[in-house]
């Protein structure tokens, strides 16, 4: 608590006091660009890894970055993604997961959660999808190879379950608004985005809009390198790696 104490001291006496421009401005309303869904785990900070201001991102983080499918739950993911899209009019959400999630580990072995810890147990009922599909379609795999895969796979899933609210099936019928899936790396600080067209994790930049201001120059990423990443690249079947893991091209 004395650290924490301590920032708020510094944070007054330093970044405060040299941005009191953009508070003011805060103070009368925000106008987020993003709506950044993620994981509670502390070694995640959608800020810190997007480099973004305050008041740039409006952030959703729960254990696994799960979204319940639409009237499945009235808990505050729905109602914050209803007040991001009609309120705040954000078109543009981000589904980021992250290596060694794990809430990922504990939906790996879910009913071993539920004598101990009944309420996560619960919660990981909405990534049940998730789950089924690992276990019929990568039952080869085990440890740390599993649980990438079970990462992947979970973002791909909270997209579809995304998908079933009533606003934001309605701005996707109209065009209105973008959904993209990352995956952070914690031990490389790297992220990779999916490409629905290619069924391919790539880097961010391919998302980059042709329309945005800011250019954005993509770093040129060896195909070879992707197993440093993490991911079981070339030990997945074509078919596999079409799926969630055929990367950069």
């Amino acid at each position: 608590m004395k650290k924490l104490v301590k920032g708020l001291r510094e944070f007054k006496a330093n970044y405060y006091s040299t941005h009191r421009e953009l508070f003011e401005q805060l103070s009368h309303g925000q106008k987020p660009r993003v709506l950044f869904i993620t994981c509670s785990d502390s070694r995640v900070d959608p800020n810190l890894i997007t480099q973004a201001g305050v008041g740039e991102l409006f952030v959703i983080r729960n254990a696994g970055n799960i979204i319940p499918p639409y009237g499945a739950t009235n808990g505050g993911e729905g109602a914050t993604i209803e007040y991001a899209v009609q309120a705040l009019c954000i078109n543009q959400i981000i589904i980021c997961g992250h290596s060694h999630c794990g809430a990922m580990k504990g939906l790996m072995k879910l009913n071993k959660l539920q004598s101990d810890m009944p309420l996560v147990f619960d919660w990981l009922k909405y990534a049940e999808a998730t789950r089924r599909l690992v276990l019929d379609h990568y039952s080869e795999y085990e440890g740390e190879d599993l649980l990438e895969i079970m990462v992947a796979e979970n973002v791909l899933t909270q997209i579809d379950n995304l998908r079933t609210y009533p606003t934001i099936h309605s701005k996707l019928y109209q065009k209105q608004i973008k959904i993209y899936a990352w995956i952070y790396q914690i031990e490389t600080g790297e992220v990779l985005a999916y490409d629905p067209e290619s069924h391919a994790y790539t880097t961010p930049q391919s998302q980059v809009n042709e329309y945005e201001t800011e250019e954005v120059s993509e770093p040129v990423i060896d195909q070879s390198n992707y197993e440093n990443l993490g991911f079981p690249m070339t030990r997945l079947s074509r078919e596999q790696m079409n799926r969630i893991y055929q990367g950069s091209n």
